[in-house]
C-alpha cells in the first residue's frame, strides 16, 4: 500500500486589512504568537507596514499589519497611512479582512471597497466572537457578510481567548502559493531594533496621554549603545508638533515622562530579554505630521 504524498509547502504574504481600531494588531500578535505590533485603544495607532512571520509545519505565512483604511483627511500623515495600507493590500498574496462580530460600519464598507477595487483574493476574520451570546446570533451576520464579496473563507475568532486562531492560520496557509519559505525559520519580523524600541515607547506614550495629544507625537531612536555589563542604553526623542504640547508630555515636575519611561523600560526588558536604560527627551518640530521629510525620516513612507 503506497503512502500518500506529503502536502506541498506553501509560503506567501497575508495582509490584515480593515477599518481603524478593529483590532488588526492584536490579531497579528495572536497569529504570530509574539508581540510584534503595538496595541492601544486609540484608532490609527498603527502607522507603518509591520511584518510578522508564522512558521507552520507545511507553510510559512508573512502576515502584514497595516494602518486602518480611512477617509483621507488633509494631513500628510493620514494620506501616507492610507497609501501604506493600500500598497500592502495590492502586494499581498491574500487579503484578510478583519471585522468585528455583529458590526458593519462605514469604515468596514470602505475597507471592503478597496479590496474589491484591487480585485484581491480575500478571507474574513470575524473578531470578538466571545462577545456574541448566544453564539447562534452569529449566523445571520455571517450570511450577510458572505453576500458582500466572493470571500474564500470566513473564520470567526477571538484573539483575546485564542479561539480559532489555529483554524484561521491553517485556512490562510491553504490559500497561499506553493513555494519554499520566503524567510529563515527563526525570523519573527523584518523590523529592526530601533523601530521596535521606538514603537514600544510610542505605545506607552499613547496609553498615558489618552485624549490629550493623540496623534501629535512620534518617537525616534537617536542612539543605541551596548554596554560592557550587557545593558542596552537607548537615547530617544519624542517629537511633538507645538511648543504647548511639550509640558503636557513631560507632566508636572517631569512625572508623566518618568511614568512613560519606566513603563517602556519594563516592556523593553521583557521584549528584548535584557536590561535597558532609557533616556527620553521631548523635542518640538512644528507640524511634523504635515512634513514629507519628517514622515520619511520616521519611516512612515
Amino acid at each position: 500500500m503506497s503512502l500518500a504524498a506529503p502536502a506541498p509547502f506553501r509560503s506567501g504574504s497575508a495582509a490584515l486589512v480593515g477599518r481603524p481600531n478593529v483590532g488588526k494588531s492584536t490579531l497579528l500578535n495572536a497569529l504570530v504568537g509574539a508581540k510584534v505590533s503595538i496595541v492601544t485603544p486609540r484608532p490609527q495607532t498603527t502607522r507603518h507596514r509591520i511584518l510578522g512571520i508564522a512558521n507552520l509545519p507545511a507553510a510559512q505565512i508573512a502576515f502584514v499589519d497595516t494602518p486602518g483604511l480611512h477617509r483621507e483627511g488633509r494631513r500628510a500623515l493620514n494620506k501616507a497611512m492610507n497609501r501604506t495600507a493600500a500598497a500592502a493590500l495590492e502586494d499581498a498574496d491574500l487579503v484578510v479582512l478583519v471585522v468585528e462580530a455583529g458590526q458593519w460600519t462605514e469604515g468596514d464598507e470602505l475597507a471592503l471597497a478597496r479590496i474589491a477595487r484591487a480585485r484581491r483574493p480575500a478571507t474574513v476574520a470575524v473578531k470578538k466572537i466571545d462577545r456574541v451570546r448566544p453564539r447562534e446570533r452569529l449566523l445571520p451576520y455571517l450570511a450577510a457578510l458572505g453576500g458582500r464579496y466572493g470571500f474564500l473563507a470566513m473564520v470567526p475568532v477571538s484573539a483575546l481567548k485564542a479561539d480559532n486562531i489555529t483554524d484561521l492560520r491553517d485556512t490562510i496557509a491553504a490559500h497561499l502559493p506553493v513555494s519554499p519559505a520566503l524567510y529563515p525559520a527563526d525570523t519573527l519580523t523584518d523590523r529592526g531594533l530601533p523601530f521596535r524600541v521606538a514603537e514600544t515607547v510610542r505605545e506607552k506614550l499613547t496609553l498615558e496621554l489618552n485624549q490629550e495629544v493623540p496623534y501629535g507625537i512620534a518617537v525616534e531612536v537617536e542612539q543605541l549603545a551596548d554596554e560592557a555589563d550587557g545593558q542596552l542604553t537607548v537615547d530617544a526623542a519624542i517629537w511633538v508638533e507645538r511648543e504647548g504640547q511639550k509640558p503636557i508630555v513631560i507632566g508636572a515636575g517631569g512625572a508623566r515622562l518618568k511614568r512613560v519611561g519606566r513603563s517602556a523600560r519594563l516592556a523593553l526588558n521583557e521584549l528584548l530579554g535584557r536590561r535597558v536604560h532609557l533616556n527620553l527627551w521631548v523635542k518640538v518640530r512644528e507640524n511634523w505630521a504635515d512634513n514629507a521629510r519628517a514622515l520619511k525620516q520616521l519611516g512612515v513612507e
